[in-house]
C-alpha cells in the first residue's frame, strides 16, 4: 500500500487545486443548439433536435469511460489475482466484458454507417424536418 501513497496524493492534490474557468470569452456562440431568426428565443419542436444530441454525446463518452474503469479494474485485479484461480478468472471475465462491450460499440456504429451507405438515410443525425 505504501507504494500506491505518492500515486493517491498526487490524485488527491490534482482534485483540489483550483483551476480558473476562463469564462471572459467574448466571442459570440455557435453552434448547433442555437436559434436563428427573429423567432430564436422561442422553443420549438426542433429543440428535441439539440436535446437528442446532447444526449448522444454524454452516452458515448459514459461508454468510453466505463470501458476504461472496466478495462483498469480487470488488469488490476489480474496483477493482484496471486495466482488464485479464482480471481483470474474474475479478473479474466472482466476484462473480457470490456473488450465485449467496446467490439459492440464500435459494431453498432459501424451498423448505422452501413445502413447510410447502403439506403442513403443517415440514421446517425437526429433532424426534425421544419
Amino acid at each position: 500500500m505504501k507504494r500506491f501513497l505518492p500515486f493517491l496524493s498526487a490524485a488527491v492534490f490534482s482534485l483540489i487545486t483550483p483551476v480558473s474557468a476562463l469564462a471572459q470569452n467574448t466571442a459570440p456562440w455557435t453552434g448547433r443548439c442555437l436559434g436563428t431568426g427573429v423567432a430564436a428565443d422561442i422553443p420549438t419542436i426542433q429543440g428535441l433536435e439539440c436535446l437528442f444530441f446532447n444526449i448522444l454525446q454524454v452516452v458515448a463518452a459514459l461508454a468510453g469511460l466505463v470501458f476504461f474503469i472496466m478495462f483498469i479494474s480487470g488488469g488490476f485485479r489480474y496483477l493482484f489475482s496471486g495466482n488464485d484461480e479464482k480471481k483470474v478468472a474474475a479478473a479474466g471475465s472482466t476484462l473480457t466484458s470490456a473488450i465485449i462491450g467496446l467490439v459492440g460499440v464500435i459494431a453498432s456504429w459501424f451498423v448505422l454507417q452501413l445502413i447510410y451507405k447502403f439506403t442513403g438515410v443517415d440514421v446517425t443525425r437526429f433532424i426534425i424536418p421544419g
